[in-house]
């Protein structure tokens, strides 16, 4: 299951990533940690997903120890995504009037790519 949620610009980020949980929260029944980069981070997010998620899971927040470049643990997975995503012309600058026709295209460009992959 992949959340996608597209928000205005001066939306919070933090808030973002609850409304995603919350609405998928049937789906994430298993769910267990979820990692998140430094802009995540704080005991308030971290109550806010124990309450829509419950109390099992947790969130690990991926820190960046040193000045100099490190391929932080499991961030290249949404690095690779927005890579990929990226190949799509119409995803390649946010020219969707829309935040309804973005989330589509996005929806749209990750099936075409689950479904090239199975092809092959």
């Amino acid at each position: 299951m992949i959340g996608v949620l597209v928000t205005e610009a001066n939306a919070s980020e933090r808030l973002g990533a609850v409304v995603v949980l919350d609405e998928a929260v049937e789906e994430l029944s298993k769910l267990e940690v979820i990692w998140v980069d430094q802009g995540y981070s704080g005991e308030n997010f971290a109550q806010a997903v124990k309450q829509v998620c419950g109390e099992k899971v947790r969130v690990e927040v991926i820190q960046r120890n040193s000045k100099s470049f490190e391929r932080l643990p499991k961030r290249w997975i949404v690095e690779r995504t927005f890579g990929w995503l990226n190949r799509f012309r119409r995803l390649s600058k946010d020219y969707e009037l829309y935040t309804e026709l973005s989330e589509a295209m996005i929806y749209g460009s990750l099936i075409r790519l689950m479904l090239k992959r199975m092809a092959s």
